[in-house]
C-alpha cells in the first residue's frame, strides 16, 4: 500500500496516538523532575551552566509535564489549539531536558514524539481556544494521579539509593532532593490553580430558553434559514429547551436536563460545517458537570459523527418518510385509503391550511377540540420530544384545519423546513363530532398540500422499537426492545402504529440514541420518557372512557 492510501487511516488514529504520546511525555517530565540526576552528567553540566538555569529547567519542566497531561485530552478531542500547544510544550521540554542534567535520552524521546505528531495537523480540525476547553473532574484526577505517582517515585528513589541511610529531614536540606521536591510541589500548585479556575470558569448549565428570552429570537432566525434541519427541529420553539449556540451564532444544539442526564434532541441545527463542533462542545460541557450525555433521535447520516465522538449507539425504532413525488391514490393498494378519503369529503369535510400566526383567530375553537381529545388519551400534554397545546406554540406554525358543516372538527400543526426538503405534523387532534376515518382524510390532504407547496417528502414520525433484531448475538437492549414491541400492546400500540403508517408506503429509516457508555442508555431512555411526559404524574394519568361515536 502506498503512503497516500495509508494516510486516511493514519489521520483516523492520529488524535488517539497523539494523546497517548502527550500523556506519556507529561508523565516522563514529571517523573524526571521528581527523581535525582545522574551524578557524572550533573557534574559536567555544572561546569558550563549556571545553577539558576538548572533550577529553572527543573521547575519549568515539571509544569510542562502537567500541561502535556492535560493537553492529551484536548488532542483526543481533535482540538487544533491542543495540537499547536503540544508541539510547543514538547519542543520546550526537549530543550530543558539538556539543562536539567544532560538528559539526552529524554530530549531524544520528546523530539521523537514531536516528529510523530507534527505531520498530522489536519487530524485536529476543531477550531476552539484552549481557554474554552472544559476541564473535567476526570482530567484533574488523571493529572493528580500522575503528579502523585511521580512524587512517590522520587521519594522511593531518594530513600533507596545514596540517601537510604539518611533521615528525611537531612534529605530536605540536600539541594538535589529539594530541587525534586520543588518541582513536584510546583506541579501540584499549578494543578490546584487549574482546579480552582475550573470551579470559577466552567460555564453554568445553560438555562431553559422560552419566548420571553432574547435568545428565542435567535432560535427562530436560525430555523428560518437553516441548511441542516429536519421537521422535528421545530421543537426548539416549544419553550422547554436549553441551547448551545455556535461561535458564529448561526447554529444551535437543543437539549433537556433531568437530574444527571443531559439529552440532546436531534443533531445540531443550522450550518453543516458547525455540526461537529457543537457535538463536541455538548459532550464536553456535560462531562464538565459530571452529567450523563445522550444524543437522541439521530438518523443514519449522524452515525459517522457519533463514531468520531466515541459514542455507543442503540437503535430505538424507525421513522416513516413518504416521498411526495411518487405518492398517488391510484391503484388497488390504495383502495381503502382512497375510499376513506372520498367518504369524508362527500360527508362534508373541507380542508384548509392557515399560515403561521393566523391560528390565533380560531384558538378558542382549537382549545375546545384539544381538551376533548386529551380527555380520551393517557398521559396528558407532552413536552421535550413532542409538542403540546400552548396557544403561543401553536401560532408559531401553519395549522391545517378540517371543517364539517362550517365547524372545525380537527386540526394539525405543521412543522416546515427552510429548504423544503420535508415537512411533518406535530399536534393532530379531533373532536368527538369528527367524521369517521378523519385521520386518513387529513393525511391525504396534507400529502397533496405538501406536494403542491414544493416539499419533497412528508415525515410520519417514529414507530418506536420497530426494526429491532431478536437474534442470539444481538445487543441485549435490542432483544428486550423486540420483545416489548411484540408483546407490549397493553403499554403502547407499537405494532398498530407501524401498520397504520405502512398504508402510505413510506421509506423506513432507523433512529438511534448515542451515549459515551452503553450502560447509560437505559437510564437516558427512562429520563427521555419522563421529560416528554412531564414526570411520573404524566405517565400515570389515565384517559377518560371514550364516548360513543368517537372516530377510530
Amino acid at each position: 500500500m502506498s503512503a497516500p492510501e495509508l494516510r486516511p487511516a493514519a489521520l483516523a488514529v492520529a488524535p488517539t496516538l497523539a494523546a497517548i504520546l502527550a500523556a506519556s511525555a507529561g508523565v516522563l517530565l514529571l517523573a524526571s523532575g521528581a527523581t535525582p540526576s545522574e551524578p557524572t552528567r550533573f557534574a559536567i553540566l555544572l561546569a558550563f551552566a549556571p545553577s539558576a538555569l538548572i533550577e529553572i529547567s527543573h521547575f519549568v519542566s515539571s509544569i510542562i509535564g502537567l500541561v502535556l497531561v492535560l493537553l492529551a485530552f484536548g488532542l483526543r478531542a481533535r482540538l487544533d489549539a491542543a495540537w499547536w500547544a503540544s508541539l510547543v510544550m514538547l519542543a520546550a521540554g526537549a530543550v530543558l531536558a539538556i539543562f536539567k542534567g544532560l538528559n539526552w535520552e529524554e530530549t531524544a524521546t520528546l523530539t521523537a514524539f514531536f516528529v510523530a505528531i507534527l505531520p498530522f495537523h489536519e487530524a485536529f480540525p476543531r477550531k476552539a481556544a484552549l481557554s474554552r476547553m472544559e476541564i473535567t473532574p476526570g482530567w484533574l484526577l488523571s493529572a493528580a494521579a500522575a503528579i502523585g505517582g511521580a512524587a512517590f517515585l522520587g521519594w522511593w528513589m531518594f530513600n533507596h539509593v545514596e540517601y537510604a541511610d539518611r533521615s528525611w529531614m537531612r534529605i530536605m536540606g540536600d539541594r538535589e532532593a529539594a530541587r525534586a521536591i520543588r518541582s513536584s510541589i510546583a506541579a501540584a500548585v499549578v494543578l490546584m490553580g487549574i482546579g480552582v479556575w475550573r470551579l470559577i470558569a466552567t460555564p453554568a448549565t445553560p438555562p431553559v430558553v422560552d419566548d420571553t428570552d432574547p435568545d428565542f429570537d435567535r432560535v427562530r432566525a436560525i430555523l428560518a434559514k437553516a441548511e441542516a434541519a429536519e421537521p422535528a427541529s421545530n421543537l426548539a420553539l416549544l419553550g422547554d429547551k436549553r441551547f448551545l449556540f455556535s461561535a458564529s451564532g448561526e447554529s444551535f444544539l437543543m437539549f433537556g436536563v433531568r437530574r444527571r442526564s443531559w439529552i440532546a434532541l436531534g443533531p445540531p441545527i443550522g450550518r453543516h460545517d458547525e455540526r461537529m463542533e457543537l457535538f463536541w462542545r455538548f459532550r464536553e460541557l456535560a462531562d464538565a458537570h459530571a452529567a450523563r450525555a445522550g444524543f437522541y433521535a439521530l438518523g443514519p447520516e449522524d452515525l459517522p459523527d457519533t463514531v468520531d465522538l466515541g459514542l455507543a449507539i442503540q437503535k430505538t425504532g424507525e421513522s416513516a418518510i413518504v416521498p411526495l413525488e411518487s405518492f398517488s391514490l391510484a391503484g388497488r393498494r390504495r383502495e381503502v385509503l382512497r375510499r376513506n378519503w372520498r367518504k369524508a369529503g362527500e360527508g362534508g369535510a373541507a380542508f384548509e391550511v392557515l399560515p403561521a400566526g393566523a391560528a390565533m383567530t380560531v384558538m378558542a375553537e382549537l382549545r375546545v377540540i384539544s381538551d376533548a381529545w386529551l380527555a380520551h388519551h393517557a398521559g396528558g400534554e407532552k413536552s421535550f420530544s413532542m409538542g403540546g397545546f400552548d396557544p403561543r406554540y401553536v401560532a408559531e406554525f401553519p395549522v391545517a384545519l378540517v371543517r364539517s358543516e362550517g365547524r372545525i372538527v380537527a386540526f394539525a400543526t405543521l412543522w416546515t423546513t427552510a429548504h423544503k426538503a420535508s415537512f411533518s405534523m406535530d399536534l393532530m387532534r379531533y373532536s368527538d363530532e369528527a367524521p369517521k376515518n378523519i385521520m386518513d382524510y387529513l393525511f391525504v390532504e396534507l400529502l397533496q398540500w405538501g406536494k403542491a407547496e414544493g416539499y419533497t417528502a412528508f415525515e410520519f414520525g417514529m414507530a418506536p422499537l420497530a426494526g429491532l433484531d431478536d437474534r442470539p448475538l444481538a445487543p441485549i437492549m435490542s432483544r428486550v426492545g423486540r420483545l416489548l414491541y411484540e408483546r407490549g400492546e397493553g403499554i403502547y400500540n407499537f405494532q398498530g402504529v407501524r401498520r397504520y403508517k405502512d398504508k402510505y408506503d413510506p421509506v423506513w429509516q432507523p433512529r438511534y440514541i448515542a451515549a459515551p457508555r452503553r450502560w447509560a442508555i437505559p437510564f437516558l431512555l427512562a429520563d427521555i420518557g419522563l421529560l416528554s411526559s412531564g414526570g411520573m404524574s404524566g405517565l400515570t394519568k389515565r384517559p377518560r372512557p371514550s364516548s360513543a361515536g368517537r372516530p377510530s
